[in-house]
């Protein structure tokens, strides 16, 4: 996780919102920074040797809620004509978002060790997280287009 990955989400997800696309793409990038502030602050607690019973699990059911609850009292999330397989927009497109972020992040780690832990080219570390996020909400634009 690097921080030049954190400024292209936040980029792609103000990117998104301002060309109206679709919820799912927008949730995909949500989820994509939602994945890294709960890195930040899990990797924030331990240095600071703050350990607690579910610490991991608190920390980040704490960050979807927080960004979540917000979005449904306000009535962007869960609106009936709003949905995609039955469920919300928003909220299917950050769980496609936080999964296949973390996905590309171990992918990228696993490349790296494969190749005696250097990378392949230079930004590796950042092209392979964003081009998948890049192609999953391509994926889901032409999907509710």
């Amino acid at each position: 996780m690097c921080q030049v990955c954190t400024v292209a989400i936040i980029g792609g997800l103000g990117l998104s919102r301002w060309l109206h696309v679709d919820d799912t793409v927008s949730g995909v990038w949500i989820g994509a920074f939602l994945v890294t502030i709960i890195y930040y602050s899990i990797s924030f607690l331990q240095n600071r040797k703050i350990n607690f019973w579910g610490r991991d699990f608190l920390v980040s059911l704490s960050y979807f809620a927080v960004a979540f609850i917000p979005l449904y009292t306000g009535k962007i999330i869960g609106h009936p004509l709003n949905r995609i397989w039955g469920i919300d927009k928003f909220v299917i497109g950050a769980f496609f978002g936080s999964i296949i972020f973390i996905m590309a992040i171990m992918l990228y780690s696993w490349l790296k060790r494969k190749n005696g832990g250097h990378a392949h080219f230079p930004m590796e570390k950042v092209a392979i997280p964003i081009a998948s996020l890049i192609i999953v909400s391509a994926g889901f634009y032409f999907l509710t287009k």
